[in-house]
């Protein structure tokens, strides 16, 4: 899989909601799992910057998020538990269009619960900048794009690689 394979903007999966994984279902996952990790050491590579992609954005309707931050990490079915009432207002930037950024607000904090690839389950509190990448990935599970969080495009802007 290469950085042209990623679903861009304009392709209709990207709104679409994903479906739960069932557990049976693992075995057959674990090579979009690799794909995945791989795909964002590539997209860093060429743009500076990527930590995470969620299923929907390699066109698998799958509530799957891959973080490659230091280590491959996945979060199968995550569901946010808790959001904090202060928000925080971000430049969000999305491998699904690598070349824009949208200001949003996302919540300071949330609690996500998820199952790792061992069908063991966990719950993270996170805050600021994990806090804003969760956010963003798992709105990809429900096929919201950051430019439906704020469509003026007055708060967008195009940046070089």
């Amino acid at each position: 899989m290469t950085l042209s394979e990623i679903k861009k903007l304009g392709d209709p999966v990207l709104l679409m909601k994903s479906e739960t994984v069932n557990r049976d279902e693992l075995p057959g996952l674990l090579p979009y799992f690799e794909k995945m990790w791989s795909l964002i050491i590539e997209f860093r590579q060429v743009y500076g910057r990527g930590r995470a992609i969620a299923a929907p954005q390699i066109g698998l309707l799958k509530r799957i998020i891959c973080l490659n931050i230091d280590t491959p990490l996945a979060l199968i079915n995550p569901t946010i538990e808790m959001k904090s009432e202060e928000l925080i207002e971000v430049w969000d930037d999305c491998m699904s269009f690598p070349n824009l950024l949208v200001l949003v607000k996302r919540h300071r904090m949330i609690d996500i619960s998820f199952y790792d690839l061992q069908w063991k389950r966990h719950v993270w509190s996170l805050k600021d900048d994990m806090s804003e990448l969760l956010q963003h990935e798992y709105d990809h599970l429900d096929g919201i794009l950051a430019i439906s969080r704020n469509p003026d495009v007055r708060y967008m802007k195009w940046v070089d690689k």
